[in-house]
């Protein structure tokens, strides 16, 4: 892979926290509802004076973990919209229901929070096959009461977007061809609407990785990444535009090398190092094989496929 250096950071991404409801066979943080590691009190605030003094990031993305369960959650939501920001939290629907988030969905709502949910699949088999037993009637449930708050309809401060990811060692289907397969069986099965559909491919990596080595099968699924790499996705990928913290604070290129512990090429730094984040722009970024996960077949990011 050529080497790629980082275009105007646009997104600062938080993963605020690794405990989680849920814990996913397929999660590259290896969340779970032991983990306790999560962002200071200080460095929420911190998070906030960043964005303050960097009027050229235009998105706060909130992930974990589940972040809604961290308790800075809220201030960073509450903060990132007063200065103006769009503000991302990529849910995973169940956490709605959990004891002291009965009133995250409508937090959310009014705050014009856009939700980007995890929904692997649209049959109850598949999800829990990937996410645990018990996990598919609260998401339904969840994207259900979404809709009742104007999510998932076209309305721009209530946007609702889905995420799609294979169950096992293999490329996303076409974008648009699933989003629109997933949109006719979510409207007849259970009258749910979303606006966007994004594909994210399995990355080789924690748990994912663990199960395909299980398996005999790393070398396969990795002889795929390669042998589907894309060289025009390499413009679009999200370490391009965005800018990664991790929950002590430290910098990275993206999520996927935030869970292996690999820092930025260069000095060392972290949220209280440095006042500008414009000082990331031109810098190489850090690959590693995983990076093919992203540059395979359409590409793939937080953003979904990338060409």
């Amino acid at each position: 892979m050529a080497r790629l250096h980082r275009d105007q950071v646009r997104t600062l991404q938080v993963n605020i926290g690794k405990r989680c409801n849920l814990a996913c066979h397929h999660c590259h943080v290896e969340s779970s509802p032991k983990r306790t590691e999560g962002l200071s009190p200080e460095g929420c605030a911190r998070i906030l004076e960043l964005l303050a003094k960097n009027p050229g990031i235009g998105t706060l993305d909130l992930t974990g973990g589940a972040p809604e369960l961290h308790p800075g959650f809220r201030d960073l939501v509450r903060g990132a919209r007063a200065l103006g920001r769009r503000v991302i939290d990529r849910c995973n629907l169940t956490v709605l229901f959990e004891p002291g988030q009965e009133d995250t969905a409508a937090f959310l709502a009014d705050r014009g929070v856009e939700i980007v949910a995890s929904l692997p699949c649209y049959t109850a088999e598949n999800l829990e096959e990937q996410r645990g037993r018990g996990v598919f009637a609260p998401s339904i449930h969840a994207l259900k009461l979404l809709n009742t708050l104007g999510y998932g309809r076209g309305n721009p401060q209530r946007v609702l977007d889905l995420v799609y990811n294979p169950l096992g060692p293999r490329l996303p289907s076409e974008q648009n061809k699933l989003e629109a397969e997933y949109r006719a069986r979510l409207k007849e099965d259970f009258g749910i609407d979303f606006d966007h559909l994004l594909t994210l491919t399995n990355m080789p990596i924690k748990r994912f990785a663990h199960s395909l080595a299980r398996q005999g099968q790393m070398q396969a699924y990795m002889s795929l990444l390669v042998a589907h790499f894309n060289p025009a996705t390499l413009p679009g990928l999200m370490c391009r535009q965005l800018i990664s913290v991790d929950h002590r604070g430290h910098f990275f290129d993206c999520d996927f090398n935030q869970a292996l512990d690999l820092p930025l090429p260069g000095p060392v730094h972290d949220i209280w190092s440095l006042d500008n984040l414009g000082d990331f722009e031109g810098q190489q970024i850090r690959t590693a094989p995983h990076c093919f996960g992203c540059a395979a077949g359409s590409g793939s990011g937080c953003g979904g496929a990338v060409v």
